[in-house]
């Protein structure tokens, strides 16, 4: 700890010291996050629904709708882990403790993943809640609140999340499937080998973590600590060790709602306009001017609302789409391995690229503001859709399309991702003010608990397919559903550009 904050700041070069060392922990965890999701909506499918006497349909249906009610979770739980970390535990001790429940929940998934699913994924939701809103919150402290190299300092801790996203989605999916080391892994344990693998690389990652935080000076240490922010707040344990029994307590509840997935509506209903009278609460605390920022950090949320619900098909239809409309023609590699990690591989390349992009236009004082960013990523998102439609171009009768071409689609897409989400976590932290750091962040990971929420919704609704109907048929009825979708993202990036005047003006000296 004998580094201070302005030292830490104060770095030289493009990217701080401290960034590598975060960058490798998110990257073992997003591993066993994307790993997990990779494996969700196949497992539930083709594995929980092995014996059902359910028709293909209600399967598909059903697995949209507990996918979604899954991430949702997730997401919605970093809101409530960053509430916690800014007011009692500091994103530390909050990062820890959401470490090792994952840890908890991956491995009572690998012992029995028939038996325990459910279980061991209310374990991940919460854990994950805890985790995921504040490592990136302590990548925002590296920086002074101005300095130009945050957004590609973002764009390089997005590549890490991505690395891991890459391995995991893979890697995770394919064991699981029997597509990798089937023949040195039997065939009833396939899944089990597939969620243990989550644990272990989440294990490295809080290993990593305890030695990176030797170089993070006061940043992320709990309120009350004599080296914190705030060592006036001094925090009762009894306060601490309320929100460790009460994450136990949450654990069934969330086990309940995930199999039950119209509870998941009911709380979808009222967690969103709570939220949002609590920020508005809070809002009439801070000075006029940090209002119409945190009015602004809003506009972004909303609008990421809609990006997730189209772009986060990957995990519900694209997966069922993946798995059966689409061929091996690219390497022989598996559909839904492709669909898991594709993304997260053109990502790890370009991610660097556009943060080097940012920069150089910041020089040249010509980098198109955050809003205009957001828009561009809407209508990338839009055209990548638009490739998705085209797929069916390329079908044969049985209803098998692709790879190649879904894999392009793919690529376009994630033009889009880098315009809009590394640029969002930077952008929380520019706009929130000092002590709603960790809402803010929350709030914006609740977004996208929406958006996962919209996109099981939107999923289920293509599932919908009627009774008798061919593969052929079921590819035509996802293939027109993703033109529908592309057409809204492009409409969603023109009304953004043609605001954001507006929007400048509220985020005043923000870029």
């Amino acid at each position: 700890m004998s580094l201070t904050l302005d030292e830490i700041q104060d770095f030289k070069g493009k990217y701080p010291r401290q960034i590598w060392s975060l960058f490798f922990s998110e990257m073992w965890e997003r591993f066993c996050f994307y790993g997990m999701r990779g494996m969700l909506t196949f497992f539930i499918v083709n594995v929980l629904f092995e014996n059902s006497h359910l028709k293909i349909a209600e399967k598909n249906e059903i697995a949209n709708l507990q996918y979604a009610a899954i991430q949702a979770f997730v997401y919605a739980f970093t809101f409530l882990g960053g509430i916690f970390a800014d007011k009692i535990l500091g994103f530390r001790k909050s990062l820890f403790w959401g470490g090792i429940l994952m840890i908890a929940g991956s491995v009572i998934l690998s012992i029995n993943p028939h038996e325990y699913f459910f279980l061991g994924i209310s374990f991940t939701v919460v854990g994950t809640g805890f985790f995921k809103p504040n490592i990136s919150t302590m990548v925002g402290y590296l920086y002074k609140p101005n300095d130009e190299r945050r957004d590609a300092g973002f764009s390089l801790f997005y590549a890490g999340i991505n690395l891991g996203a890459l391995i995991g989605g893979y890697v995770c999916i394919t064991i699981g499937k029997g597509e990798m080391l089937s023949n040195y892994i039997p065939e009833h344990l396939r899944w089990n080998i597939a969620f243990s693998l989550a644990a272990f690389v989440m294990v490295i990652s809080l290993i990593n973590f305890v030695f990176t935080q030797r170089r993070l000076g006061t940043i992320g240490l709990q309120p009350g600590h004599p080296m914190s922010d705030n060592p006036e707040a001094k925090i009762s344990k009894w306060k601490e060790y309320a929100v460790y029994i009460g994450t136990f307590a949450l654990i069934p509840i969330i086990q309940i709602m995930v199999h039950k997935t119209e509870y998941t509506d009911y709380f979808m209903y009222i967690i969103g306009p709570l939220t949002l009278v609590y920020l508005f609460y809070e809002m009439t605390k801070v000075t006029p001017s940090e209002r119409k920022k945190l009015l602004a950090a809003l506009i972004f949320i909303l609008f990421s609302i809609l990006f997730w619900g189209i772009y986060e098909q990957s995990g519900g239809s694209l997966s069922i789409f993946a798995a059966n409309n689409l061929n091996k023609d690219l390497f022989g590699l598996d559909p839904n391995g492709v669909n898991n990690s594709g993304g997260a591989f053109f990502i790890i390349f370009l991610a660097p690229i556009f943060g080097l992009l940012w920069l150089w236009l910041g020089k040249k004082k010509i980098e198109p503001n955050t809003i205009i960013k957001f828009g561009l990523g809407f209508l990338f998102l839009g055209l990548g859709y638009y490739v998705l439609f085209a797929t069916k171009l390329f079908a044969n009768l049985q209803g098998i399309t692709s790879l190649n071409v879904f894999t392009i689609a793919l690529l376009v897409i994630t033009f889009g991702e880098l315009c809009l989400s590394p640029i969002g976590l930077s952008i929380m932290t520019k706009l929130s003010t000092k002590n709603l750091q960790g809402m803010m962040m929350g709030m914006w990971f609740l977004a996208s608990a929406y958006g996962q929420y919209v996109a099981g919704q939107i999923g289920a609704g293509m599932a919908k397919v009627k009774d008798g109907s061919t593969n052929y048929d079921a590819l035509i009825t996802y293939t027109d559903g993703y033109k529908q979708l592309g057409l809204y993202a492009v409409i969603a990036g023109v009304v953004l550009i043609l605001i954001s005047p507006y929007v400048k003006k509220l985020m005043q000296d923000v870029k």
